[in-house]
Formats: C-alpha cells, sequence, structure tokens
C-alpha cells in the first residue's frame, strides 16, 4: 500500500499545521539524537538495538536535559523506533511530537492538546467535525474525562487503585475500556493508579493516582501526557523497578542513562510533557483505517524487528 499524492499533501499540510501552532506560542524546536546508549526502561517498551546502542522509542529524556539547562518550551517531530510493534495502526518505525514546557502539569498540556488538535483539523480540513471509520467527530473543547479508576468500575467491574493487576489492566484496557469510550467526541482517560505512573510524578492530594492522561480519538490513542516526575531519586528507583520486571520478563535491560538522572539532580523545573502521534493524526485527517495509507514505505512485520 502506497500512500497517494493527494494524501502526502495532506500529510505535510499536517505537519505544517503543528509546526506553525507551536512556532506561534515562542515554542523552540530541538532535535535530540535518535541512535542513543540508555532507552528509558519501562516494562513493556522495546527499542530496537543498534550495534551497541538503541534506536530511540522516545525522545524524552533528552528533551528533558534541555529544560534542565534552561530551555522552557520545546518541541520536536521525528522518528521513533520500537520491536514488535505492527499491524493497522502500529509500525515500528513512526513519526512522534513531543512537546514539555516549564510552570505546567498535564492539564496545562491538555489544554494546549485540545488547542493543538482543533486548530490543526481546522486549517487542514477547514473544519472541527470530522468523520472517521463512518463515526462523526465533534472535535470542539472542552474534552470529557473519565477517571481511570472510574473508568475500570463502569466497564470492567474492578478498581485498580484498591487491587493492582497490572496484565489484568492491561487486557481490559483494550478488551473493556477502550471500546466503551466515547466515539462522537475526543476523550480523555485521567487519573492513572500509581504502578502505572511511568515517568509522571503522583498527585499530592492522592498518591495512588498518577498525574498522567491519554487521549483518544475515533478509537486511536493518540497522546500521553505527565505532570513530570522531577525527583531524581524516585526517578532512579522506578527505572530499577522496571529493570527487575524486564529481567523477570527475559527481556533486554537497558544502562541506566546517568546523564538525565544527573540532570535531575542539578534541578529540573516543575513541567509538563506529551507524547502524540503525528501518523495518527494523519490517519483522523485522511479517514486511514491503516498506517501504511498514510506513511510512505511502511514496512510489515518482522522486516525492522
Amino acid at each position: 500500500m502506497t500512500p497517494s499524492p493527494d494524501t502526502l499533501r495532506i500529510r505535510s499540510a499536517v505537519f505544517r499545521a503543528v509546526r506553525e501552532f507551536f512556532y506561534a506560542r515562542d515554542f523552540t524546536e530541538v532535535e535530540t539524537p535518535v541512535r542513543i546508549h540508555a532507552p528509558a526502561l519501562e516494562t513493556y517498551i522495546d527499542a530496537p538495538p543498534s550495534g551497541a546502542a538503541w534506536l530511540r522509542a522516545s525522545p524524552e529524556l533528552h528533551m528533558k536535559r534541555l529544560l534542565v539547562d534552561g530551555c522552557s518550551r520545546i518541541f520536536q517531530i521525528g522518528p521513533c523506533f520500537r520491536s514488535g510493534e505492527c499491524g493497522r495502526r502500529h509500525n515500528p518505525e513512526f513519526t512522534m511530537l513531543e512537546w514539555y514546557r516549564t510552570d505546567a502539569d498535564s492539564i496545562a498540556i491538555l489544554d494546549d492538546t485540545e488547542a493543538l488538535i482543533t486548530r490543526v483539523f481546522d486549517t487542514v480540513t477547514g473544519s472541527t467535525v470530522i468523520t472517521y471509520g463512518g463515526q462523526r467527530i465533534d472535535l470542539t473543547p472542552p474534552w470529557p474525562r473519565f477517571a481511570v479508576r472510574d473508568a475500570y468500575r463502569r466497564w470492567a467491574q474492578w478498581d485498580p487503585v484498591e487491587h493492582w493487576d497490572a496484565d489484568r489492566f492491561d487486557v481490559d484496557m483494550v478488551e473493556r475500556i477502550e471500546p466503551a469510550l466515547p466515539r462522537g467526541t475526543p476523550c480523555v482517560l485521567i487519573d492513572y493508579p500509581a504502578p502505572a505512573a511511568s515517568l509522571a510524578r503522583l498527585k499530592d492530594g492522592d498518591p495512588r493516582v498518577a498525574e498522567r492522561w491519554e487521549v483518544y480519538i475515533g478509537g486511536l490513542e493518540l497522546g500521553n501526557a505527565y505532570s513530570e516526575l522531577c525527583d531524581p531519586t524516585a526517578q532512579r528507583e522506578r527505572f530499577l523497578q522496571a529493570a527487575d520486571e524486564r529481567r523477570a520478563l527475559g527481556k533486554s535491560v537497558y544502562p541506566l542513562d546517568e546523564p538525565f538522572l544527573h540532570a535531575l539532580e542539578r534541578g529540573m523545573p516543575p513541567c509538563g510533557g506529551i507524547a502524540l502521534g503525528m501518523d495518527r493524526l494523519v490517519m483522523l485527517a485522511c479517514g486511514a483505517a491503516d498506517i501504511a495509507a498514510i506513511r510512505p514505505f511502511c514496512e510489515r512485520p518482522g522486516a525492522l524487528l
């Protein structure tokens, strides 16, 4: 499957509209290494090896080091890689948008995201109402928010905050929660259980949950945002725990990113950030059900794993 010239023009228009959005808000576009020596240690995200290093699954850790060095509003659009992710919505190589800003939390990043998505679609398609998968979707903010705990109680009949079970959580997310989310508007799953915090900080008023959210549009998981964890000791402990979990699963265990941890020790300002899939954004703009329809030279299973 090869994207048509019209599709490539839409893809280009989406990328241009995204950049214009951030330039208008005084963000600095940055570039960080694609081949890295220490991917972030997360239990289920696998970075493809590249000689003695790895291809990045995300530019997150390097971008946060730029925040420590004095940058305050930064964004990046670039290639990322994940082993084992192939299908109609996944490709081993994909294009990610990430942005971070200081003096912001995850809710401020949600405000950014609502403004970005509506501006991009209004610019590219001339409307903030789209059709995807036969469903009319009104992108107008504010988007409905569902606490993860409430969603699981309602649609999976258990409480992951009180009774954490990682395997059950992941299975029910795919089989029960995501299919039940409204399709006529973007929707946000917010306040993830603490064991699923990843690199997000825990809530001050309730450390059982993390300041993390994910946004869905038309059944596509589009973005994952945090109030970023700034505590170097807590971050090191999370990385070590993820390393133990990867080891128990027989997965590669990456070295700790000591330059990143040392940067946190120097002091990272309070900040929020998000990773958002550019390919999926283009899928929505084109009404495409398959990533290969909107991404040139998409590799199929086994090609780049």
